[in-house]
């Protein structure tokens, strides 16, 4: 028996789930020791910081947010002349989608400010349980991480499911055009995830390197030190950027994933009758949960010794492990005769994410050649610590990219066999079958987001310990965590990347299934011939490169992806120079901050980088926002289909250089100052040595490669294909 609409309890269920879950994991992390007077007091200040930080980014995005779900409403509603749910007037097309951009918008600023809220609670708890061990400390900073990373997917899973139902409701239970109308809350939850990693990015990223170069290099004082006057705002960012940015941006990503595999599971519906295929992702997503919470249940180091890492892969391992047989379960109960070659496309997903998760490992880890070359290469200075640097980087993109590949092709031939099977052409087929190892890889995904967000808590802990002049001992412990959190955080990136890799040609395909039923509505409507209907439907879903609008097309796609980045980067850059302004003035104008007998003005260095971030993540992201509508409207839908193919690309190949750049800089430096570099007499050369110093500026040079631009690319990548697909009435002629 094939099982279809039967199963549509399960989201709920699973949203309950993960909602009563992180509501355990919050008073277990609550009820901990919050340390010394000291500890709580960098605590408040900390929180403070990030709360005002987010209540002013957030009021601007809000209104950013409303202005665009005007100009939706408008657009969408003039220009959707000819879409698949009969019965909708345009004018009601348009307030339908902006309504659903508004809810993804919404949705996706509460998992960011979640995400935040939860480790800014977490990271004090953590620096007191490192008192008792590194062991104890680590249980509670993945417990802290994975209240948002539950708490995201949950919400991620409720706005989907539950606007899904309600459209589904209000057109007369027609399953097949819910899928189409719930697009715009992909593109409200790609809006607000843009601004957030962007925001936050230059936030945190403007205040590390003021604090990096001025503190660590010039004053020689060691990482967050209580006399460097940026100090604070460098603990602030870690959470405004890597924990609320990434909160929003995973919670996009699960969203738009969804909603692309609804899309495509349409045509496999009106062939064979069955709901299950445009149920797939809810349910696989649903199964997901359950895994990712038996993984962060069994991630704890077995003893003392232990790595951190070794226990964080432990838990991941046992939630793909489970998502494999949920992922066989569900597939065998849901999608009949062919449910095995679709369970072989579902692996192939998850295989995929251990790939990634292994590869970016091995290029960002301390213990393996790549970040090892770039360890040695530190002694001559900074030239050649960032020269070697770049080459692994460079060298890094190959094996993700074969993996994608590989990926990608296995699971549409896996797919495609089914055609005889579901009688559908082989290409509908395919593309479910990679739409299945899409869901596949997003399965672990609140685990991985768990990870990420332990990465923040790991390091801000270590910041409380130093700043409350803590024994160096502790300083020693939570030193291993966050060299766990570094890795973790770029381990979360490149899989970020996988999963935007797969997302975004099951994204481009539903691009081109709704620019196909668009076409077909228009000229059925205009009384066109069965033959011609084919002949336009054909045309339009060639992208061909030889045409001079597509060509055009495909080079702004690329060019976006490198000025996008340029300007991310310089916004950091600019914010960067008025902190370390900042910073040696306060030097300068106060011998006591150094001598200890003055305290350094936190809330000026907090101020600079909140303003430099509100001023400038606004430029990158109307680029972003405008440029592809845009070439749509100017050139053509062909146009904007190349445009997202290349764009998508090139972004996804600068955002693994980025993140593997940042990370293994990062790691490399903190190697570095373990002392594992020797001089010829098996003396360490480390903090204070001109090898340290050549350490600190390659790692600052990544850091807004890794934090900023690179996270930010991820979420570029899947807007340019929910804004492609929300706006295709547009550039239709």
């Amino acid at each position: 028996m094939r099982l279809g609409n039967e199963l549509i309890w399960l989201p709920p269920a699973a949203i309950l789930i993960a909602i009563s879950f992180a509501a355990y994991l919050v008073r277990d992390v609550l009820r901990r020791d919050t340390g010394t007077p000291e500890m709580r007091a960098v605590s408040d200040v900390i929180y403070e910081g990030a709360i005002a930080f987010l209540r002013r980014q957030y009021t601007t995005i809000a209104l950013l947010a409303l202005a665009t779900a005007v100009v939706i409403g408008v657009l969408v509603g003039s220009f959707a002349h000819a879409i698949e749910v009969k019965g909708v007037t345009p004018l009601q097309f348009g307030i339908e989608t902006a309504i659903a951009f508004l809810i993804g918008a919404l949705l996706s600023s509460v998992s960011g400010i979640i995400a935040m809220w939860t480790a800014v609670k977490s990271n004090v708890r953590v620096a007191a349980a490192s008192r008792y061990g590194v062991d104890k400390a680590l249980t509670v900073a993945l417990r802290g991480g994975a209240v948002s990373g539950f708490l995201v997917v949950a919400l991620s899973l409720f706005g989907v499911w539950g606007l899904f139902q309600a459209f589904k409701a209000l057109h007369g239970n027609d399953i097949a055009a819910a899928p189409f109308l719930i697009i715009g809350l992909g593109f409200g939850a790609s809006f607000v995830a843009l601004f957030a990693q962007l925001g936050g990015g230059i936030y945190t990223k403007a205040a590390d390197v003021g604090a990096d170069l001025v503190g660590k290099v010039e004053q020689g004082i060691p990482e967050d030190d209580p006399r460097n006057p940026a100090v604070i705002a460098d603990l602030v960012g870690d959470n405004v950027g890597d924990c609320a940015g990434r909160g929003a941006d995973l919670f996009e990503s699960t969203v738009a994933e969804n909603i692309g595999a609804m899309i495509l599971g349409v045509a496999l519906y009106r062939a064979t009758g069955s709901e299950a295929w445009i149920l797939l992702p809810l349910v696989l997503a649903s199964f997901g949960i359950v895994a990712s919470l038996a993984g962060v249940l069994v991630a704890r180091m077995k003893n003392t010794s232990e790595l951190p890492m070794a226990a964080l892969n432990r838990g991941f391992f046992t939630s793909a492990a489970l998502s494999l047989l949920f992922l066989g379960l569900t597939t065998w109960l849901m999608l009949g005769a062919s449910w095995l070659y679709f369970f072989g496309a579902g692996v192939v997903g998850l295989v995929n994410a251990v790939a990634f998760l292994l590869i970016t490992q091995y290029y960002t880890e301390g213990i393996y050649r790549p970040v090892k070359s770039i360890i040695d290469s530190s002694r001559p200075g900074p030239a050649t610590y960032i020269i070697l640097g770049l080459s692994v980087v460079f060298e890094s993109t190959a094996l993700p990219v074969l993996a994608i590949a590989a990926a990608l092709s296995s699971s549409f031939a896996l797919g495609a066999a089914t055609a005889g099977i579901l009688s559908v052409t082989t290409a509908v087929a395919g593309l479910f079958g990679t739409a299945v190892a899409t869901m596949g890889m997003l399965m672990p995904a609140a685990y991985i987001l768990a990870m990420d967000t332990f990465g923040p808590i790991a390091d801000n802990a270590g910041g409380i310990v130093e700043m409350s002049n803590a024994p160096d001992e502790l300083r020693a412990g939570t030193d291993a965590l966050d060299a766990a959190g570094n890795t973790t955080k770029a381990l979360t990136k490149g899989y970020a990347v996988g999963s935007a890799a797969l997302a975004a040609f099951l994204l481009f395909s539903a691009y081109l299934d709704k620019v196909e039923h668009i076409v077909r509505n228009q000229q059925a409507a205009r009384g066109a011939t069965a033959a011609l209907i084919e002949a336009k439907v054909r045309a339009m879903r060639v992208v061909d490169l030889g045409q001079v609008p597509v060509f055009i097309g495909a080079l702004m796609g690329a060019m976006l992806v490198f000025l996008f980045a340029s300007l991310a980067i310089r916004a950091v850059g600019r914010a960067a120079e008025g902190m370390i302004t900042e910073v040696r003035r306060q030097f300068r104008a106060d011998p006591g901050i150094m001598a200890g007998t003055s305290k350094p003005d936190y809330r000026q260095a907090v101020d600079i980088s909140t303003r430099a971030a509100l001023q400038q993540m606004i430029l990158p992201g109307v680029l972003a926002l405008t440029m592809p509508v845009a070439v749509g409207v100017i050139l053509g839908p062909t146009a904007a289909a190349s445009m997202l193919m290349v764009g998508t690309i090139t972004g996804i190949l600068v955002a693994l250089f980025m993140n593997n750049s940042g990370g293994a800089w990062d790691n490399a430096k903190k190697y570095v100052e373990m002392g594992g570099v020797l001089d010829e007499n098996g003396v360490a050369l480390c903090k204070g040595s001109e090898c340290h110093d050549a350490a600190v500026v390659g790692d600052t040079v990544g850091d807004p490669f890794k934090d900023t631009a690179g996270p930010s690319l991820h979420v570029l990548i899947k807007l340019l294909a929910t804004l492609t697909l929300v706006m295709a009435p547009l550039f239709i002629r």
